[in-house]
Parts: C-alpha cells; structure tokens; sequence
C-alpha cells in the first residue's frame, strides 16, 4: 500500500503511522496499535524512510522533522 499519493500528498493510512512516532517504537508495535499487517507496516516504513519522513534508530522509528511537518 503506497503511503504517499501521485500528487505528492500523503495517504490517510500514512499519516496515522507518522502520529505513531513522536518516541520511537517497532514495527511490531506500530502492526498492533495500527491492526495492519506486519508487512505492510514494513513496506510503508521503508516507503517513509526514504521519503526522509521516519528514520531508523536501532530497530525503532521515529518522525523526522520534515515528517512532523507533512504529518
């Protein structure tokens, strides 16, 4: 499920992971809190990451500064 749309907006689905990630915190938990599926939180996480919205610390994810200002 792609998280940012063609014009550049960001979908519903990703903007609810993003409000997720004011302290870090793991797929697993983002798949539980979100009822989505383990890889689908995956893929959206890796889709976010290079947009440069999350970024990796650890095993965790947190919003960027550029995240917070899209979210």
């Amino acid at each position: 499920m792609p998280c940012v749309n063609p014009d550049g907006t960001l979908t519903d689905s990703a903007q609810a992971l993003l409000r997720l990630l004011d302290n870090p915190v793991t797929p697993e938990e983002i798949a539980r809190q979100l009822d989505r599926p383990l890889f689908s939180v995956r893929a959206s996480l890796r889709e976010l990451v290079g947009a440069d919205l999350v970024r990796a610390e650890g095993g965790q994810y947190v919003i960027t500064a550029r995240g917070r200002s899209r979210a």
